[in-house]
């Protein structure tokens, strides 16, 4: 079977009659079996997605499928999906079912999306390289001595391997963008607020996003088009219009109307001038940026210096409210009670620690920390002064360029095992690139563009207003298919 990576392309063929969908989910389902030493799923849903898949058949068949009909996903395991199990790789969640599914996906589903599995992930999407799962790390397809990447490692290695067309991955400061880097495809994050929270399973409630990987602009510009749009049961979802995504682009991946049209880019110098930025990863993005001004877009240089502030302001943050959204899971309500576990105080103890891994026990304890009397003006309070510095900044930059380039991650995948060797902080500093969206609340999109002299992938991060992914994905496009870019 040929190799899809779009969904164009797949639709077209199922037209034709060259396949069905039920002999797509067979090879899908194929796929799984090859790569399960890499451990990115956790749970196949094999009966249920040839049962879907025979009934997509049927309605293509009476001319009703949906717009999705033929686009076989997996679901990070922090996603509801009614009647299927929900553990957040993690030990306190064991056999837990939800009782409802995601908006996201209850959207998805309606267009005859077929679901194949739930993916493994960074226990409640606290990592950055998925060792951090209950459930046993992922590895990576291109080397399964590296990670994948975090929190959503399984999500990108699903579709880095062909184990289906499109995964999706929750990205709180860079989850679904870092592993796309590290595993070669395409990974966005939308606005906040433009896909619903609602059936998402919270980390960082003012940071949290739903995103998607795949092979191509066009899936995840019309995935994102199906997803976005108000939901009444999250008050955080936008109620703007939602602009048709997936018209904006044609099969040949040139906008209808800006293709032609040269853009504004800024790339801040400390980015290129991190610490800890790998020397090929700088001079990949510098010939990049001289490529793109051949092209006659002007590209400028741009001080930031709130950069060095950005990964403690999110740290502070996102571990305080994680230690507020984490607080629910106590051994009484629903998953881990420990065996051990004799009275009301020792029901609490015993089963949050033993339920909860150790960089969430690490990140709930930071979160308490911050949190607590003395402090909070200290820690909190200090870094939501810093996160409305970094946004005021960042508006003044977009009001004049269109996008804001840097690279995904400051090195490609790194070896298994090796984080634990590492300061913690250390490893936090993976995210320098990417957690300025999240603090920003801003869409933003890892390319696949390049490859390393170690033989890995990495990525090019693109970054834009809030409300423009039309823009960014038009763009994005562009410089994946321009040969001159």
């Amino acid at each position: 079977m040929s190799l899809y990576t779009n969904l164009y392309a797949l639709q077209a063929d199922l037209a034709a009659g060259k396949i069905s969908c039920l002999q797509l989910v067979e090879h899908y389902l194929e796929q799984t079996r090859k790569h399960a030493d890499l451990n990115a799923f956790l749970e196949v849903f094999d009966a249920a997605a040839l049962q879907k898949a025979a009934e997509v058949d049927e309605k293509r068949a009476a001319g009703t499928a949906g717009r999705l009909h033929g686009l076989v996903i997996g679901i990070k395991d922090v996603i509801c999906y009614k009647d299927h199990k929900l553990t957040c790789g993690s030990k306190i969640l064991d056999d837990f079912e939800s009782l409802f599914s995601a908006t996201c996906l209850e959207r998805l589903l309606a267009e005859d999306a077929i679901v194949i599995g739930r993916l493994n992930c960074d226990e409640f999407a606290m990592g950055s390289t998925n060792e951090h799962s209950a459930f046993g790390p992922v590895k990576n397809g291109a080397d399964p001595t590296r990670v994948p990447g975090g929190s959503s490692g399984g999500s990108a290695v699903a579709v880095q391997t062909d184990q289906c067309l499109l995964a999706l991955g929750s990205d709180t400061g860079g989850s679904v963008r870092q592993p796309a880097s590290f595993c070669g495809v395409i990974g966005m994050k939308p606005t906040y607020g433009r896909i619903s929270r609602y059936g998402l399973v919270a980390y960082a409630s003012s940071f949290d996003q739903i995103g998607m990987f795949s092979h191509s602009i066009e899936d995840a510009a019309l995935t994102l088009e199906i997803m976005s749009g108000k939901d009444r049961f999250d008050s955080t979802c936008s109620s703007k219009e939602v602009p048709s995504f997936s018209t904006l682009l044609d099969e040949s991946g040139t906008s209808d109307t800006k293709s032609p049209q040269k853009r504004k880019i800024a790339y801040p110098e400390e980015a290129l001038q991190a610490e800890g930025l790998d020397d090929e990863i700088r001079q990949a993005h510098l010939d990049f940026i001289e490529k793109l001004k051949a092209a006659g877009h002007q590209v400028d240089a741009v001080s930031m210096p709130e950069m060095d502030a950005l990964v403690p302001a999110y740290y502070v943050m996102t571990c305080a409210e994680a230690s507020s959204n984490l607080s629910r899971y106590d051994g009484i309500h629903y998953g881990y009670r420990d065996p051990e576990a004799t009275d009301l105080e020792s029901t609490y103890k015993l089963s949050r620690s033993n339920g909860f891994g150790t960089e969430v026990k690490r990140r709930i304890m930071l979160g308490t920390f911050v949190l607590s009397s003395g402090y909070y003006d200290a820690y909190y309070n200090k870094a939501q002064r810093v996160r409305r510095k970094v946004q005021q900044a960042t508006e003044v930059l977009l009001a004049d360029y269109d996008f804001i380039l840097t690279p995904t991650a400051p090195t490609t995948a790194f070896k298994l095992g090796e984080a634990k060797d590492q300061d913690p902080t250390t490893m936090y500093l993976a995210d320098i690139f990417t957690v300025q969206a999240n603090l920003c609340g801003i869409p933003a999109i890892s390319l696949p563009l390049f490859q390393h002299s170690n033989g890995m992938p990495f990525g090019a991060q693109l970054m834009c207003a809030k409300w423009a992914e039309a823009e960014l994905l038009s763009f994005a496009q562009s410089v994946l298919k321009e040969s001159t870019i």
